[in-house]
């Protein structure tokens, strides 16, 4: 099955939410149940990819979920100073691949979409320092350590960060 050639942002009336199955069943229920709730409390966007279709609904291939935060200043290993408020970042929430899709390397492509989509947001005024990851499992921690990129954030060794300067190279 091909693939749109874009990430869009999800909606119900367009995207099969309940026919994605990545096989974690809290990424696929938060896509079924939150994604598009989240979305207009503002919360949070989730991007998806879908198949190509005439259906009605289209079935989703991979979802990432973007949001806003903020961290303490003391948590960031920064060689630069930086004020004692509040730093904000991006949150890279989830990234899913449906079972269907797997290994295809569309996990890869979705994270480097998410990580540009994220550099695009700062880069047209939505300040961000870096991105943070909140890593789900040991499966997901050994697809982020395949790119080189993340560096620990604080004492829990499943969130991630990688400082904006370094997106905006790749």
């Amino acid at each position: 099955m091909s693939l749109e050639q874009t990430f869009v942002a999800v909606d119900k009336r367009l995207h099969d939410l309940k026919g994605f199955d990545c096989g974690k069943p809290s990424m696929t229920e938060f896509l079924a149940r939150h994604a598009v709730n989240h979305s207009k409390l503002g919360l949070s966007r989730t991007y998806v990819l879908t198949e190509q279709s005439d259906l009605k609904k289209k079935a989703i291939a991979v979802y990432f979920t973007l949001a806003t935060g903020t961290v303490v200043r003391a948590q960031i290993l920064a060689d630069q100073s930086l004020p004692a408020y509040p730093i904000p970042v991006v949150m890279l929430g989830r990234l899913a691949v449906s079972a269907h899709h797997q290994g295809l390397g569309l996990g890869a492509k979705s994270l480097v979409y998410a990580l540009r989509q994220a550099v695009e947001l700062s880069r047209a005024g939505l300040p961000a320092y870096g991105v943070i990851l909140d890593v789900l499992d040991s499966d997901a921690m050994t697809f982020y350590d395949h790119f080189d990129l993340f560096k620990p954030f604080t004492n829990d060794p499943m969130r991630l960060f990688v400082p904006m300067k370094t997106l905006e190279q790749i």
